[in-house]
């Protein structure tokens, strides 16, 4: 069964390939692959979702202490017989909480359609409550399918640090036209290709080699929202003018 609940710290870097390969080797006596994809490597997809005032992004973006997501998940290549993972991602100051249920993805589509029609006990999920709360979310803020944002990952978990994770993510792009998850992953690229967003999510604090590493191969952190940064790359037009995109200070690194 997969993990539904989360609680944990998230630290970010925006780093080069260069800066990738040389930390895999230095971290790989500490780190394990990932159970899931082929050595920890796998597509995610996700369809995340806003109001048409854009509130879930300018939360994001003005980086309110408490701020949440919605998004729908799938891993890989799926079809609508295939697992999706509805989750929502909170967020109050450093401390990031995630609730999330598995449902088919059809069964996702479902509840999208008629969720004013079908009571939510009705819906085959891993966890009622969890879509009450999702519920709850979408209704208070109107949400609805915004845009599809997917990226290769390589992810690593503590050998030694179980609730150590280290995630590289790669080839990050977004698309708000066919907003299908079957469909697959591909879009526009919303950050130069030659950069990873490295996380490294714990539950108390980094470990010292850890810091040590990043230190010595100049990682400095970098809030990089992939939600805010394809946001606005596909909704220029209407955001307000002036805005700076990050887009624009990733790829001047």
């Amino acid at each position: 069964m997969a993990i539904e609940v989360f609680k944990r710290k998230e630290q970010k870097y925006l780093i080069t390939q260069q800066q990738y390969e040389a930390l895999i080797e230095q971290i790989s006596p500490y780190m394990r692959p990932d159970k899931f994809g082929i050595d920890g490597r796998y597509t995610v997809t996700s369809l995340y979702f806003d109001n048409d005032d854009h509130e879930i992004y300018f939360e994001t973006k003005n980086k309110l202490k408490y701020r949440q997501k919605l998004r729908l998940r799938v891993y890989n290549d799926t079809n609508m017989d295939g697992t999706a993972f509805f989750e929502v991602k909170q967020k109050h100051e450093k401390v990031v909480n995630k609730r999330r249920m598995l449902l088919p993805l059809k069964e996702a589509y479902r509840y999208l359609a008629y969720s004013d029609e079908i009571p939510l006990e009705e819906y085959e999920t891993s966890n009622t409550q969890v879509l009450r709360e999702i519920h709850y979310f979408r209704t208070l803020y109107a949400l609805k399918p915004e845009m599809i944002v997917s990226y290769d990952r390589h992810a690593l978990h503590g050998v030694y640090d179980p609730d150590l994770r280290i995630t590289f993510d790669s080839n990050l792009r977004c698309r708000n036209e066919d907003l299908y998850l079957e469909n697959g992953a591909y879009g526009e690229n919303f950050i130069d290709p030659n950069l990873i967003v490295l996380e490294v999510k714990v539950s108390d604090s980094v470990p010292l080699w850890l810091v040590r590493i990043l230190q010595d191969l100049n990682c400095e952190q970098k809030s990089a929202s992939k939600f805010c940064t394809s946001m606005e790359l596909l909704k220029q037009e209407a955001l307000p003018n002036g805005i700076e995109t990050e887009k624009i200070v990733m790829g001047g690194m």
